[in-house]
């Protein structure tokens, strides 16, 4: 059997600043990000097994993400430890999540690959995390 890719996209709204950068960006400022993350594996063969047919259920990859991504970074905002900003914000009563990289969207995609990699079941394989910062701008982690 040929191996099956399976893929799921998410939501969420954050804010980040990139800390002496020389562009806009170097400004608090928020973002629609779209996760999407493909798994490849093959189907489970094990006649009426709850996930027969299936690479993975997609309810248990969404429990994965949501507790590693979506939940701690919704409506957040993601700043570099050792960012001035980080006391400021969360004294005046923001959700901070404070990353030991550079927030961009290339170090964030390579960390929610890391992240989700680390939950997989054995025999599925994570392919491809690709997160989308604009409609029109992507970061891919590809395996």
């Amino acid at each position: 059997m040929p191996t099956i890719e399976i893929t799921k996209e998410f939501a969420f709204e954050m804010a980040h600043q990139l800390d002496h950068y020389d562009g806009l960006c170097r400004n608090l400022h928020g973002h629609s990000y779209r996760l999407g993350v493909t798994l490849g594996g093959q189907p489970n063969t094990t006649p009426g097994a709850p996930d027969e047919g299936m690479v993975m259920d997609f309810g248990k990859l969404k429990r994965i993400v949501g507790d590693e991504i979506i939940e701690p970074l919704d409506h957040a905002v993601m700043l570099q430890q050792g960012s001035a900003a980080a006391e400021p914000l969360r004294a005046l009563g923001n959700k901070i999540a404070l990353v030991s990289y550079r927030p961009t969207c290339e170090n964030m995609v390579a960390d929610f690959a890391r992240r989700i990699a680390a939950r997989l079941p054995q025999g599925v394989s994570l392919r491809r995390v690709r997160l989308w910062e604009t409609a029109t701008s992507f970061a891919d982690a590809k395996f």
